[in-house]
């Protein structure tokens, strides 16, 4: 393989915190890894709902901290909680200084949403929903202008090097169709910041390449990997047959939306005392048992929000119009789908994850923000935050600033691209044994069909970090014999207190459970 040395920090992604650490890392001279042009396929740019940050004088951050906790069904780490939420505003106002045109009130303070979960409103947004495009492009101009910055636009990080215990090098291939050889990348620090795993289910709000591979990458380099078995499942994706589905903001039930079945019952009534601003966990259970049901759940803005819908919320409308539907007049029918990973590679509270010359920040990590179910809008935050903590880490260890050429990779003949049918089999295996609502028998035959995929498809290297996301995911859910937030086991309906910890789980200890559960009886 051919190796090319570089004193750039190398970032792995270019969602919103692979480009603030950038930034925050210069003058320090960086290379972003993107699969895709900059601004396309990360699932930030998609974040309709906002940042959430107690920005209202009646609010604080303590109340935030205490909301994140409450809606992390008792795993959520409270030091990390205090961290993130105290460092909000002035995340807020960094990004307003960027060029964020977050949406104002005629006096000139941010206007805040009330999302599932949060006590006061205090969700920032930028024109209704739109907040993860406008804050990504605000960003992407500041990174295309700043010259320490370099992006390699078309390629994707497939592994990673290890050297005694310590990451010394990320392997990257050309991102399109056609395979190419690996060429291996040798940087001063590695930032993994490349997203999380929606993409391995069938039904996700995901873009199409955000599908773990990052976290495989990293699991299967050694890094131990904290409550894969966590996955947030987002009530309100639109069920109009587009994959990935369109997302109905969460801002909608904010302003007063209603979630009705087809009989036109407002069902979230009989679920929870805050009815359809319940945490995202228990609505998506109910949407799920509504759609299992044949009730064909819907969002109505109908009568909350009506013809004003098409400027509040554009992203939403015009989502609706291209699908036939007139949200101004007519219920939105909406399922639960893979939106969210609080698990990912584990961290300590300094960004850094358990290999030595690795950092995380964003949807890839588990910080012990999220514990077992994401409060709404905090991942956007999370991003921010740990983007700038693992930047000042990676800077603590750097030799002055100097100047890095820029790098140049021409990439031969070569490599396995993913099997189309087999990934599609992944995700709808996923989907089906895996997703919502769990039990062994389901779990149990995840894990057979993603052993089975991987032999006979694990010659693609991006196809095995994807499995091996899979495995941790399935594997950690069979190992929590209980239902806590995002994780519901009908077998286990009960939430235990003795298991009120994270999950810490290695490839090596996931794959060994698994090839036991492949050899007992189906």
């Amino acid at each position: 393989m051919k190796t090319i040395d570089t004193d750039r920090i190398v970032i792995i992604g270019a969602g919103l915190g692979a480009l603030y650490a950038a930034l925050k890392l210069a003058p320090h001279p960086v290379v972003l890894i993107s699969p895709e042009t900059l601004g396309e396929g990360a699932s930030s740019a998609w974040a309709q709902g906002g940042v959430a940050a107690a920005m209202d004088s009646d609010d604080s951050p303590v109340n935030h901290a205490e909301d994140t906790i409450s809606a992390g069904a008792g795993t959520v780490d409270p030091k990390v909680a205090k961290l993130v939420t105290q460092e909000a505003r002035d995340h807020i106002l960094d990004l307003t200084a960027l060029g964020t045109p977050f949406d104002r009130t005629d006096q000139g303070g941010y206007v805040l949403s009330r999302e599932a979960a949060h006590s006061f409103a205090r969700v920032v947004r930028v024109k209704g929903d739109q907040a993860g495009a406008e804050i990504m492009a605000a960003l992407i101009e500041t990174v295309r202008e700043t010259p320490s910055i370099q992006a390699l636009e078309g390629v994707m990080a497939v592994d990673l090097e290890v050297e005694d215990d310590r990451i010394i090098g990320v392997a990257v291939q050309a991102a399109h169709d056609t395979p190419s050889a690996s060429i291996m990348l040798r940087g001063a620090s590695i930032l993994v910041a490349g997203g999380g795993s929606g993409g391995l289910y069938a039904q996700t709000t995901n873009p199409h390449r955000i599908r773990g591979q990052v976290i495989g990458m990293a699991a299967r380099a050694g890094a131990v990997i904290a409550d894969p078995e966590f996955v947030q499942f987002h009530p309100t994706a639109m069920d109009v047959g587009e994959d990935p589905a369109p997302l109905a903001t969460e801002a909608l039930r904010g302003e007063g939306a209603i979630l009705i079945n087809k009989d036109g019952k407002r069902f979230m009534l009989d679920v929870h005392e805050d009815a359809e601003l319940a945490p995202r966990d228990i609505v998506a259970r109910a949407i799920f048992e509504q759609t299992q049901a044949g009730n064909r759940p819907m969002l109505d803005t109908t009568t909350a929000i009506g013809a004003e819908i098409s400027e509040m919320f554009p992203s939403v409308t015009q989502a609706c119009l291209r699908n036939g539907i007139d949200p101004a007049v007519d219920p939105i029918p909406v399922a639960a789908a893979a939106h969210y990973h609080m698990g990912g590679i584990a961290t300590d509270i300094n960004g850094k994850a358990s290999l030595d010359g690795l950092w995380v920040c964003g949807e890839a990590s588990s910080t012990g923000l999220h514990g077992a179910n994401r409060l709404a809008s905090n991942g956007l935050l999370e991003a921010l935050v740990y983007a700038r903590i693992c930047a000042e880490g990676i800077i603590s260890t750097l030799a002055p600033v100097k100047d890095a050429p820029l790098i140049a990779l021409t990439f031969g003949g070569g490599g396995t691209p993913p099997d189309a049918e087999a990934v599609q089999e992944l995700r709808q295996t996923m989907t089906n044994c895996v997703g919502v609502v769990r039990d062994a028998k389901g779990l149990k035959t995840a894990l057979r069909t993603i052993e089975r995929l991987e032999q006979h498809h694990g010659d693609s290297l991006s196809f095995l970090n994807m499995c091996a996301t899979a495995t941790l995911i399935a594997a950690g859910a069979l190992l929590r014999e209980e239902s806590r937030g995002a994780h519901e086991r009908i077998d286990f309906p009960d939430t235990r207190a003795d298991l009120a910890q994270s999950t810490q789980l290695t490839l090596v200890d996931a794959m060994a459970y698994r090839t036991k559960i492949c050899g007992e009886p189906a």
